[in-house]
């Protein structure tokens, strides 16, 4: 089992400047829905934006700690477009 703040904690190391919200989707920590806005998304097509979270929590999927994911994936001034909509 990995914890939210875990999640969190893996997802920073990779990308510093993240703004990171973590949802355990079934209680059992092996769940989770993630948000992620980064700067470091901007110029990146989505596919490449997932496949840097991805690796950030590379170890805790191989190891099934993680056994489902669902991400959203923001670039600042995107998530600033969701906000005000």
């Amino acid at each position: 089992m990995i914890t939210p703040q875990q999640v969190e904690t893996m997802i920073k190391a990779e990308l510093p400047d993240a703004q990171v919200q973590v949802q355990d989707l079934t209680g059992g920590g092996d769940h989770y829905q993630v948000t992620v806005v980064s700067s470091q998304f901007a110029s990146k097509g989505l596919v490449q934006q997932h496949q840097l979270v991805y690796g950030a929590l590379r170890q805790a999927m191989s190891t099934e700690a993680i056994h489902a994911l669902a991400l959203k994936t923001y670039t600042p001034e995107a998530w600033q477009a969701t906000a005000a909509s």
